[in-house]
């Protein structure tokens, strides 16, 4: 099947079934599962239009309201920090999807920037799994909460109570404080924001809306659990990622010689697949260690990262 607006002939099954099996095992890790799907648009079906970006975030709007489904269902859907997430990455969003067509339209400039960007967070993930400073603490800390999750789930099969969630301590201007199987976190709001607003520019010119690569600095830089920052980096993705689809389409008519709008029946396959994978991702995530879902994430990061290196040196 030929798709007019990527500009590529590919078998109509092979999206869904490509985004189902990213999706089911980045989601694990707050992830859509758009980090691996733009190189494999890129490098496997030769789309390389900045129109790629948008076509990647059109699948987070298709795919991601299964699995926030899921986390909002089991309670694990910490809505300050979400809400702090999407404020601070939707400006962020519009001005990288700005950047994106204005200043990196060539596919090889692009894999450059977008390879720099993955190598930091990547390996700035796996020290932090590796440094043996991190250790004990934080070890036990995330032992305690697969015994308490294993504990309370074999609880609630017997007897039909529900597991403990997310409960919101403190909500201010200046910090969210919430409870998680009993262990507190403080959330500095304006630290994250900050934050989220530069990953926002960030997402926005990849295509994966920013709130995907917000996860590994909640779990390396803030120390918060994977099991409860998973829920809001998806909500993030999804929002953002709306306003981002929508702004490449307006822009669009701007630059008559590129291609800008979304492959709408593109992005539509793919979400689908990536619908069923994150669900399904999203409900295994609890019995998966979080160091695990960590590895996995960083892994993921740094052969996306080096794969777009390769690219470019080519």
């Amino acid at each position: 099947m030929y798709f007019q607006t990527a500009g590529i002939d590919v078998s109509p099954w092979i999206p869904p079934l490509v985004a189902f099996v990213i999706s089911f095992f980045t989601s694990m890790g707050g992830v859509s599962g758009a980090f691996l799907l733009l190189p494999f648009q890129m490098s496997f079906l030769g789309y390389t239009n900045p129109s790629v970006s948008s076509t990647n975030q059109l699948f987070n709007i298709v795919a991601i309201p299964s699995g926030v489904y899921r986390f909002i269902k089991e309670g694990r859907m910490v809505w300050p920090l979400t809400w702090v997430v999407i404020i601070g990455t939707l400006p962020g969003v519009l001005i990288g999807a700005i950047v994106r067509v204005a200043y990196l339209p060539n596919p090889k400039n692009f894999k450059l920037f977008a390879a720099c960007v993955l190598f930091y967070i990547g390996i700035r993930m796996i020290r932090d799994l590796t440094q043996k400073s991190n250790g004990d603490d934080k070890n036990k800390s995330e032992q305690r909460f697969q015994e308490l999750m294993k504990k309370h789930r074999t609880k609630s099969e017997e007897t039909g109570v529900e597991i403990p969630s997310v409960k919101v301590l403190e909500l201010s201007l200046s910090r969210i404080r919430y409870e998680f199987y009993g262990e507190e976190f403080n959330i500095p709001v304006w630290g994250i924001m900050s934050l989220s607003f530069i990953v926002g520019i960030i997402g926005g010119v990849y295509g994966i809306g920013g709130g995907a690569i917000i996860a590994p600095f909640f779990v390396s830089v803030f120390g918060l659990p994977v099991y409860t920052v998973a829920g809001a980096a998806l909500m993030g993705t999804f929002i953002t990622s709306i306003a981002g689809v929508a702004f490449y389409q307006a822009i669009a008519p701007y630059y008559p010689t590129v291609s800008v709008a979304p492959d709408w029946f593109l992005g539509i396959l793919f979400g689908i697949g990536g619908m069923a994978g994150i669900y399904l991702g999203a409900r295994c995530q609890k019995y998966v260690p979080a160091k695990a879902i960590k590895w996995m994430l960083g892994a993921v990061i740094v052969y996306t990262a080096t794969k777009y290196l390769f690219d470019f040196i080519k």
